[in-house]
């Protein structure tokens, strides 16, 4: 936390709902990006991200100086979304089922590399969507916000082992899935006697995303 966000946070503390404006500007982007990668949903998302200020404004006198006021707001966030996940109902989300493409608006054709962009992007949040919260958080923070296993033990209060080994299963868990979407989306064979011939496939069609591809990287 730099200089300025210091004297906003004490001036906050005070009761000047401009200076947490500002803290508000500063962190609303990562804020929403946790929010968003946490729960798959733009509106749901915007909603826990109001809420995840609120609360760090209710809650302004039990800021620890000692600590990142991102790492701290950011924990809010990640607790917030994990209470709405509980209450959601248990099932997992497939390829099919995804609260991304049913916000998704179909309009005018669009050029051919936005579109790819587009679904890769709703790929990894679908893979995404599929893993535990416990395992969600460590992920956003690691490959969207750059964080440090340190700062993400801080964010999830965990020790930064245990922030590692959240990390190789949830990439773990994350290429196994991609690997069963894959495989679910391969044409059948048709028989021995009127077997068709291999259908070809293209280069984006099984080229990984660039984020998913690093956080798959090595698994």
């Amino acid at each position: 936390m730099n200089e300025a966000e210091e004297i906003w946070v004490q001036e906050a503390r005070g009761g000047n709902k401009q200076a947490f404006s500002r803290l508000v500007e500063a962190y609303q982007r990562p804020v929403y990006n946790l929010t968003y990668r946490m729960l798959g949903n733009p509106q749901e998302a915007e909603d826990a991200a109001q809420e995840t200020f609120l609360r760090a404004y209710s809650r302004l006198r039990q800021y620890d100086g000692g600590h990142k006021f991102s790492t701290w707001i950011l924990s809010i966030a990640n607790h917030h979304c994990i209470d709405r996940l509980r209450k959601r109902r248990a099932t997992y989300v497939s390829i099919d089922d995804n609260p991304v493409l049913q916000n998704l608006e179909e309009e005018a054709p669009q050029p051919e590399a936005r579109v790819l962009d587009e679904e890769q992007t709703i790929e990894l949040q679908t893979l995404l969507n599929a893993l535990e919260p416990e395992y969600r958080t460590p992920l956003v923070l690691r490959y969207w916000e750059d964080y440090s296993y340190e700062q993400i033990a801080e964010v999830m209060n965990l020790t930064v082992a245990a922030v590692k080994s959240r990390l190789f299963r949830a990439r773990k868990q994350m290429a196994d899935l991609y690997r069963e979407a894959q495989v679910a989306v391969t044409p059948p064979s048709a028989g021995p006697r009127h077997a068709a011939p291999p259908v070809a496939v293209t280069k984006t069609q099984r080229a990984r995303p660039p984020l998913l591809r690093t956080v798959l990287a090595g698994v």
